[in-house]
């Protein structure tokens, strides 16, 4: 036997390292392809017109100068429609939320404009497709826009729309100025939805945007201006880059310096030139006179300075006239309200004189005078056949002058004191009620102190012949007055009131004799000067006895003072205790008076103080004529009613529709629940009333209807209907009661009652 040991036997294993290698490649494919999956792009696709300057595989996909995205294919549109070439674009993961269907792309490449150069980074870095993002809902499919998109609103600064008439040379990115800086853009242009403007949107940039206020006017600064004239050429640009690609300028006028920030809503103005922006208000101006007037060359002047000129010039159809287009300085803005007069200016030879001298020498110009700042603003006016009279607010006193006839007297007439003229006519007119002539007058500031409430004025025009046994003496106020009219006054009482700040009304006399006649002057205030006016007569029993002079406004503004001129009986007049008050015509249903003034006019009446008193020169007319002083006798009786109703002095008071009295006055109650109504019953039927007598309004007209005994309408008499009235019933005996006393008060009912209506007591009358 052997010592060696014995072998031991095992089974072998089915495991090999060799499989360690197909693991790990497993684990590394499996995670190249998670990570290749999870970094994948999003694919879509982007409609050109045409493929020009795009690659596949180079071309990439910009935003804010980060690259997002690669062109990966570029294939035609195989549609029916064939529109140009599709661009498949592989976007990063990240900006997937931001693919939604109002996303914009668009092709970047080198561009050379006469605005300027775009795009200059391409020639580098190649053409590159840009985007901007959007809103919407998510989309894969997009149409790339044809140029870049105009800069969105919500960049930082200031975004305006401006207005003009046409284009002109501006361009997208034509650059705008301001004092030859550029501080911005034009962003777009576009026909305005009624296709008659161009709608240009700039962009201001921020720094600069407070430059813009709400007076700024905006014109296009295109090309060269050229203003040649004797003076010399005049050769206005802004930029050389506004000359090549065209610009807009602007600037905010000097005397607007205060204007504040402007509202980005509101759009502006562009103007076509320079010229027109300073003088940019246009306004259109019918005329009915239009020779010697050019377009272009017209001036419109104010007090020899010119404000504008006449641009465009269009007959009417009818040849009647003429519609013109005026362009006007910016400081003329607030005075272009209601009331602003336009004429026209021409040389003017007369009996009055010579008037638009000047317009020998520059043609003939259309003035203007601005109206009252603050009326409500106007664009359109019409002129006026002839200048205006001077403004009442210009230096010297303006007078108003009532004349029976025009006479000779023509606007430019002089005014005369002492055959010095001091003033002129200045316009005339019909009074309103078309029985007078009116005429404004304007006396030199100089002069204005030699007018006051005792100046007579009279017309000076023509010739005064007096012939007598002695001879015939001829008088003229001057060689002027005598071709062309002339109004002459004097002034008897240099200390008497002035009416300072007041227009003051006079009478115009027919001649020097008329108007210094003797007589004595006093004032009468009254509340209003309606129907009242110089030459209104006063009389006493319907004789003349004086005649209204002027009319002046109190110094509280509260009233009119009236100076009056008495020329009979002026002595018994003018003391304490006369008293005047106004006649006027009274029409109604139930009572006419003074019908007669409807053709005469309204006259004051006057009434004597009845005993001598005190002399007095100033005196205020009653509202109404004074009631009779004597007392009437009858019975007085106290009606107490919740109202007055339509009862007032005068109407009667009946019994069985019989008047038996009238309501005298009426009046409150002391403790003013009720009214008191006070009715005088004629003696004689002063025993109807007793104390159980019942009284009513019998005012109107009753009505009572039912559905079974139809309508019944009563009223107590045709006066009582149109103009109120009260009745009343006494009861039979022993109902009746005593005789009413004096002031006893009685009930007013608001209507019968039907028992009432059945009384009827035997009473006997006072004979």
């Amino acid at each position: 036997m052997t010592d060696l040991p014995m072998a031991k036997t095992r089974p072998a294993s089915n495991w090999s390292a060799i499989w360690v290698l197909p693991l790990i490649a497993l684990l590394i494919g499996g995670w190249l392809a998670w990570r290749a999956y999870s970094e994948a792009g999003i694919e879509i696709q982007v409609m050109f017109e045409s493929g020009d300057g795009i690659q596949a595989g180079k071309t990439e996909v910009i935003y804010k100068g980060m690259p997002v995205g690669k062109v990966i294919a570029l294939t035609l549109d195989r549609s029916e429609a064939r529109r140009g070439v599709i661009a498949t674009l592989e976007m990063n993961k990240e900006v997937e939320a931001r693919l939604v269907t109002g996303t914009r792309f668009w092709l970047v490449k080198p561009s050379v404009t006469l605005a300027g150069v775009t795009g200059l980074e391409t020639l580098v870095s190649g053409n590159y497709i840009a985007v901007s993002p959007g809103e919407g809902e998510p989309s894969r499919e997009f149409t790339a826009l044809p140029e870049a998109p105009p800069l969105a609103d919500d960049v930082p600064g200031l975004h305006l729309t401006l207005k003009a008439e046409r284009l002109g040379s501006l361009n997208k990115d034509s650059p705008v100025f301001y004092k030859q800086i550029q501080v911005g853009r034009v962003k777009s242009f576009a026909l305005a939805e009624n296709q008659s403007t161009v709608e240009v949107k700039v962009f201001i940039q921020p720094e600069y945007a407070s430059l813009v206020r709400k007076h700024t006017r905006f014109w296009n600064a295109s090309g060269i201006s050229v203003d040649a004239g004797l003076s010399g050429v005049k050769v206005r640009t802004e930029s050389l880059a506004s000359i090549v690609a065209g610009g807009i300028a602007f600037a905010t006028p000097e005397h607007r310096t205060d204007s504040p920030a402007t509202d980005p809503s509101i759009p502006f103005r562009l103007y076509e030139d320079y010229e027109a922006a300073q003088a940019g208000i246009r306004i259109s101006l019918k005329l009915h006179d239009f020779e010697g007037l050019e377009p272009g060359r017209t001036p419109v002047m104010y007090k020899g300075i010119q404000v504008g000129h006449m641009k465009t010039f269009k007959v009417d159809k009818d040849l009647s006239g003429a519609q013109v287009e005026l362009m006007l300085d910016p400081r003329t803005e607030d005075y272009l309200v209601e009331g602003t007069d336009f004429w026209v200016v021409r040389p003017s030879i007369s009996l009055a004189g010579i008037t638009g001298l000047e317009a020998l020498v520059k043609g003939n110009y259309i003035a203007i005078r601005p109206g009252e700042s603050g009326s409500p603003p106007r664009r359109e006016f019409e002129a006026r056949a002839k200048a205006p009279p001077l403004d009442l607010g210009a230096p010297g006193l303006h007078l108003v002058l009532f004349s029976d006839s025009l006479g000779s007297m023509e606007v430019g007439s002089p005014i005369l004191f002492r055959q010095i003229r001091v003033g002129s006519v200045q316009s005339f007119q019909l009074s309103r009620d078309d029985s007078q002539v009116v005429l404004g007058v304007h006396i030199e500031p100089e002069y204005s102190h030699l007018v006051n409430s005792s100046t007579r004025f009279w017309n000076a025009s023509g010739i005064t012949l007096k012939g007598g046994l002695s001879g015939v003496e001829l008088k003229s106020e001057s060689l002027q007055t005598l071709l062309a009219g002339g109004i002459a006054f004097e002034t008897p009482d240099p200390k008497a009131a002035r009416g300072e700040g007041r227009v003051l009304r006079f009478a115009l006399h027919a001649d020097r004799d008329d108007a210094l006649q003797p007589g004595l002057q006093i004032g009468i205030r009254v509340a209003d000067g309606d129907g009242l006016q110089p030459g209104t007569l006063v009389r006493y029993k319907g004789l003349e006895v004086g005649k209204v002079e002027n009319l002046s406004l109190t110094d509280d503004l509260q009233a009119v003072m009236l100076n009056v001129r008495i020329t009979q009986a002026a002595e018994q007049i003018a003391r304490e205790g006369t008293r005047f008050w106004v006649v006027k015509p009274e029409l109604s249903l139930t009572r006419a008076a003074n019908l007669g003034t409807l053709v005469s006019g309204q006259y004051l009446e006057v009434q004597p103080a009845g005993q001598k008193g005190a002399r007095r020169t100033e005196f205020v007319a009653l509202a109404s004529a004074p009631s009779q002083a004597v007392r009437e006798e009858g019975l007085r009786l106290v009606l107490s009613a919740p109202r007055r109703g339509s009862i007032k002095p005068g109407v009667i008071v009946s019994y069985r529709e019989v008047p038996v009295g009238k309501v005298m006055d009426f009046e409150l109650g002391p403790t003013s629940d009720r009214v008191l109504i006070h009715v005088l019953i004629e003696p004689r039927y002063a025993p109807l009333v007793r104390s159980g007598s019942r009284f009513w309004n019998a005012s109107g007209i009753g009505v009572d209807a039912g559905l079974f005994k139809g309508v019944k309408v009563r009223t107590e008499s045709l006066e009582a209907l149109l103009e109120g009235g009260i009745a009343f019933a006494t009861p039979n005996n022993p109902e009746m009661g005593g005789p009413a006393q004096p002031g006893q008060t009685f009930a007013l009912f608001d209507e019968p009652q039907e028992a009432w209506m059945q009384w009827a007591p035997k009473i006997v009358l006072q004979q």
